[in-house]
């Protein structure tokens, strides 16, 4: 099976780097990057990156950043079971050129939902598992629209997908025990178009020809 994950977004750090954790002596830092839409809404992503490329930031500060959406397991309780980052591996100073494409090929894991919106508009959820080194997976939500939708729901459980996207952010409100009402914020890859074996050798053949900084 063929296996893919690549981001590739530029836009705006919001705040200074917060430190997250140590990994085999390596300090890991969580930055914020806020990524313009064409329709002028905005996605407010969440990166993890190491130390030397954090300190390369700042608020304010146009940065591109090439990584990989990676799951981890919330351990802490609150908000979803899964959390969802960005992995920076290179950070590059911004062009002025909003950027948010993520490329994705691995395997569904779960049966796909399909559902349509209250206005009749077609929409289908699923997960995928991407495989990386050591065994382990990245467990990401996707979601699908229309007639990528339609045709994504036929998928089973263990069959291929590969598709390019964007990462997004989204608000919504959960219902607690309490009785009260939390905002939260969820992230997902909103698919652009689905990928077959052909179409996925030319995004890997672009993006040698481009190399690393472009």
């Amino acid at each position: 099976m063929t296996t893919k994950n690549e981001v590739l977004l530029e836009g705006l750090v919001l705040a200074e780097p917060e430190w997250s954790h140590e990994n085999h002596g390596t300090q890991f830092y969580r930055v914020t990057l806020q990524v313009p839409r064409l329709s002028g809404q905005v996605d407010v992503l969440p990166l993890l990156a190491p130390g030397a490329l954090a300190a390369q930031t700042a608020p304010g500060r146009l940065l591109r950043v090439r990584g990989q959406l990676r799951s981890f397991n919330n351990r802490s309780g609150v908000g979803s079971r899964l959390v969802l980052t960005v992995y920076a591996q290179e950070f590059q100073p911004g062009l002025d050129e909003a950027c948010n494409q993520i490329t994705l090929a691995g395997a569904l894991c779960k049966p796909p939902v399909f559902r349509r919106t209250p206005l009749g508009r077609s929409i289908c959820d699923l997960m995928l598992a991407v495989p990386r080194r050591y065994g382990r997976a990245d467990y990401l939500p996707v979601i699908a629209w229309g007639q990528l939708a339609v045709k994504a729901s036929r998928l089973q459980v263990g069959d291929p997908l590969a598709l390019e996207g964007r990462v997004q952010s989204r608000t919504y409100y959960k219902n607690l025990d309490s009785g009260e009402t939390e905002e939260r914020v969820a992230y997902e890859v909103s698919v652009m178009r689905l990928l077959d074996g052909a179409e996925l050798e030319e995004t890997e053949t672009a993006a040698a020809v481009k190399g690393p900084s472009a």
